[in-house]
């Protein structure tokens, strides 16, 4: 399976040290400049991911061409370069957190995995015991943001119901 990510998901693994489920998970990872680019910002702006590195195994590759309709003003850069790649690599999935960057790529038909889906396909390949305390260092240190509901969801489907 090939991936492209926006920054969402690799930076706040890295933060909390589960980066490596990634290519365990998929079999090559994409970014486009545009990622790495909000990757290195974060990481010299947000205290909370000082020193992190955009990870060795992950491909770097420009999208030939971002489509005008791409260009929109509720998708920042990142986003809208990674949905144009994973249409140029026909790959299999993006990865991607936000909601509108989420809707837009799903407008193309493109499969969309999330940062609690990656730990939900990880637990379900035997690379996580739990997927809670991952949640809970997330919030913790990255301030990554789960809804009550939305965490309630995701560890009924972990088999960690509260």
């Amino acid at each position: 399976m090939i991936v492209v990510a926006d920054t969402s998901v690799i930076l706040n693994l890295c933060r909390v040290a589960q980066q490596d489920l990634l290519p365990k998970l998929f079999h090559e990872v994409f970014i486009p400049p545009e990622v790495r680019y909000e990757f290195e910002r974060a990481a010299r702006t947000y205290p909370r991911f000082a020193g992190l590195t955009v990870p060795a195994w992950v491909h770097e590759q420009a999208a030939l061409s971002i489509p005008e309709n791409l260009r929109r003003e509720d998708l920042d850069a990142g986003e809208s370069a990674a949905i144009a790649l994973v249409l140029q690599l026909r790959a299999d999935a993006l990865l991607i957190d936000e909601t509108i960057g989420r809707h837009v790529a799903q407008l193309y038909g493109l499969t969309t995995i999330g940062l609690i889906g990656v730990l939900l396909r990880a637990k379900g390949q035997g690379l996580l015991r739990a997927i809670a305390p991952v949640l809970d260092e997330l919030e913790r240190n990255a301030r990554f943001w789960v809804s009550r509901r939305v965490r309630q969801e995701a560890l009924r489907l972990a088999g960690e119901a509260e």
